[in-house]
């Protein structure tokens, strides 16, 4: 049966997320902790993580799924279009970390 992280596993993800991970606009780094988007974020890609499934384009998929509404709710965009390339290796990096302390 697989495991299911449990509600501290989660906030541990969403809190590392929300540090490391940011949105770039116009050169400024907005992390997704505030944004209020790495707790939702580490809630989709929990379960991921904890089969040890981490792979870019999986993740790619998910962000993709998450839209982020600009310019005062007039736009959405999806949360893959706004990150870096170097804020989604250190999503991976983050990633890759929990995977392996999950799996101990």
């Amino acid at each position: 049966m697989a495991k299911v992280p449990s509600n501290p596993d989660i906030e541990q993800l969403a809190a590392a997320i929300g540090k490391e991970v940011y949105i770039d606009v116009a050169r400024w780094h907005l992390y997704l902790r505030d944004a209020h988007l790495h707790t939702l974020l580490a809630e989709r890609l929990a379960p991921q993580v904890m089969a040890g499934k981490v792979d870019e384009d999986a993740v790619t998929e998910i962000l993709q799924g998450i839209p982020v509404k600009v310019g005062g709710g007039r736009k959405e965009l999806p949360l893959a279009d706004l990150l870096p390339m170097q804020s989604l290796l250190n999503l991976l990096d983050v990633l890759e970390e929990f995977s392996r302390k999950w799996a101990q």
